[in-house]
């Protein structure tokens, strides 16, 4: 039989104890070692602080090339367009002649809508423009605008019954020369996306207008030859000055706000384009697309 902690019961030899010995006081830390080791804490902590400050980009300090970044901000998340699983290289393909039909309201809008547009303090603006008027608008009727380009015109027909209030936005910023002088930053020939991108003043994507617009979506939309549409981030409600111009086959969800037409010049302008190709010398954004080899840059949009 044994005790809880396994030691024989009896004929135990008796235990030992150490003797008891009177505390030492720890010792005292003179005042000099006391300064010396927190001054050299001191300097490590800031060798430390300096190496991440200037050594590695992001922690302290925004990444080489971004001094023209607004204090305080990152470039917004870019405006983009969903991209399909390729099914190839981007490189041109064969285009469709005719055009698609465009897509139609099942169940017309209120004539008029209420227009509302936000400021977006995150995203400042490279050009300063006016935000577009909120109130009532109507949603009925067409309007053409012709976008003049570097590769030659392009007409397009904006349909109030499709999206009054992106028709409101859109005509805004061509009164307010808004485009003018910007460049279409993206092609995409890709089976299942065949678009031109444009309406960037930064060039690169990640601009706008300093304000967001809503969707102004519905099922039946659709993305054939002949369609433009507002280009937004991954984000509901965040569209602002980026387009898009189909002039192919592209398979995407509709999450995309389709405002109007491009008239059979403007494909045209927009086939030459895409058989030009993409611009492999320049950065796209991973997907395949890119600058376009033959540039398209808006010198007046009325």
């Amino acid at each position: 039989m044994s005790e809880p902690d396994g030691r024989p019961e009896h004929g135990r030899p008796p235990y030992h104890y150490p003797q008891w010995q009177p505390p030492v006081p720890p010792k005292q830390t003179s005042p000099a070692a006391v300064v010396l080791i927190s001054g050299s804490v001191g300097v490590v902590i800031l060798m430390v602080l300096a190496f991440l400050a200037w050594g590695y980009p992001g922690f302290l300090r925004e990444p080489d090339g971004r001094g023209d970044v607004t204090p305080g901000h990152w470039p917004a998340a870019s405006a983009t367009v969903v991209t399909p699983t390729p099914t190839g290289p981007s490189t041109p393909v064969a285009l469709p002649g005719a055009r698609a039909p465009m897509p139609k309201r099942t169940k017309p809008l209120a004539d008029p809508v209420t227009c509302a547009f936000t400021p977006d303090a995150g995203s400042p603006a490279p050009k300063n423009v006016a935000l577009p008027p909120d109130g009532p608008a109507p949603s009925t009727g067409t309007i053409g605008v012709r976008l003049a380009t570097t590769a030659g015109d392009l007409g397009l027909t904006l349909d109030r019954a499709l999206a009054p209030c992106t028709v409101v936005n859109f005509l805004s910023l061509a009164k307010q020369r808004f485009y003018d002088g910007t460049s279409c930053h993206r092609l995409s020939v890709t089976t299942g996306l065949q678009m031109l991108q444009c309406g960037d003043p930064v060039g690169d994507g990640t601009g706008g207008p300093g304000y967001t617009i809503r969707d102004e979506l519905f099922p039946e939309l659709t993305y054939g030859r002949g369609v433009v549409a507002m280009a937004k981030t991954t984000a509901p409600d965040s569209g602002g000055s980026q387009f898009f111009l189909v002039f192919g086959e592209t398979n995407i969800p509709p999450e995309y706000t389709v405002f109007g037409s491009i008239d059979d010049p403007g494909l045209e302008v927009l086939d030459r384009v895409a058989r030009g190709g993409i611009d492999t010398s320049k950065p796209g954004i991973g997907d395949g697309s890119g600058p376009p080899k033959t540039p398209v840059t808006f010198t007046r949009v009325s």
